[in-house]
């Protein structure tokens, strides 16, 4: 049986690859003036900077703080190495802490059952010595 989504991802790499292509040369235009290049820089970092503090601001809130955190560092990483590498590292944080939760959330699971499961006959048992007509 085919696998449903490889489609679909041969078709998002295509896109990508012809949204890069793009990406590259805009940027390189760019890049040929050199006034036009620290105006890109400056507003690149400002939105990115924004977009931090946003979610920042977002993150002990209901809603996608993190995400918006993420995007930010994503944006300020188009130009930055400090910014790529910081969202590196936050990417390794986010994930052993991931690794972690599902880890604590499946022992909290496994703990649960076996207390349902023996408490169940243990219950039973206790009411069955308790109850003197049944001996």
């Amino acid at each position: 049986m085919t696998d449903p989504y490889a489609d679909d991802a041969e078709r998002a790499q295509r896109l990508s690859r012809g949204f890069g292509r793009f990406m590259h040369r805009w940027r390189e235009r760019i890049r040929r003036r050199p006034w036009l290049n620290i105006v890109y820089r400056v507003l690149i970092t400002l939105l990115g900077i924004g977009v931090v503090v946003i979610g920042l601001i977002l993150v002990p809130l209901p809603g996608p703080g993190w995400l918006i955190v993420f995007l930010g560092l994503t944006l300020l990483g188009t130009e930055y190495s400090w910014a790529r590498r910081v969202l590196g590292w936050l990417r390794r944080v986010l994930a052993r802490f991931w690794e972690r939760w599902n880890a604590w959330r499946a022992q909290r699971r496994a703990r649960r059952e076996a207390r349902q499961s023996g408490g169940a006959t243990g219950a039973a048992g206790a009411a069955g010595a308790a109850d003197p007509s049944t001996s």
